[in-house]
């Protein structure tokens, strides 16, 4: 699945800060190599080259309380 900027997105990187949190993308970057890479901005910043394989769609669905 690839992904376009402003999707809402969640980040699944053990070594990053931001591992579990939804960000939304802010760029996409296609690699030399036909892959793209992804900037992804969080609440409390941003990263950048993520590869597609560490990101999951968020969930759209909203709850209701």
């Amino acid at each position: 699945m690839s992904f376009d900027e402003d999707d809402r997105v969640v980040l699944s990187d053990d070594h990053s800060e931001f591992d579990g949190q939804e960000g939304r993308i802010t760029q996409v970057m296609d690699t030399m190599f036909g892959d793209a890479t992804y900037t992804v901005s969080f609440e409390d910043g941003q990263e950048t080259g993520i590869p597609e394989s560490d990101l999951s769609a968020a969930d759209d669905t909203e709850t209701e309380e």
